[in-house]
């Protein structure tokens, strides 16, 4: 999906959040994104590890 968007497509869209969010939120918005990102990474890490965990206690039971 990124490749289609391209370089010009990238500025465009970090130029139109400079307009609408403004300089002095932008390191807020960062932050927000940036949590936001490791939560979900933790939780899918989590239940990837739930699931290996169950997929090893089927198999010692067998």
């Amino acid at each position: 999906m990124l490749q289609n968007i391209g370089v010009t497509g990238i500025i465009m869209i970090l130029v139109l959040v400079l307009i609408l969010f403004g300089p002095s939120r932008l390191p807020e918005l960062g932050r927000a994104v940036g949590r936001t990102l490791f939560e979900f990474k933790s939780s899918a890490r989590e239940l990837v590890g739930d699931s290996k965990e169950d997929e090893d206690s089927t198999k010692k039971i067998d």
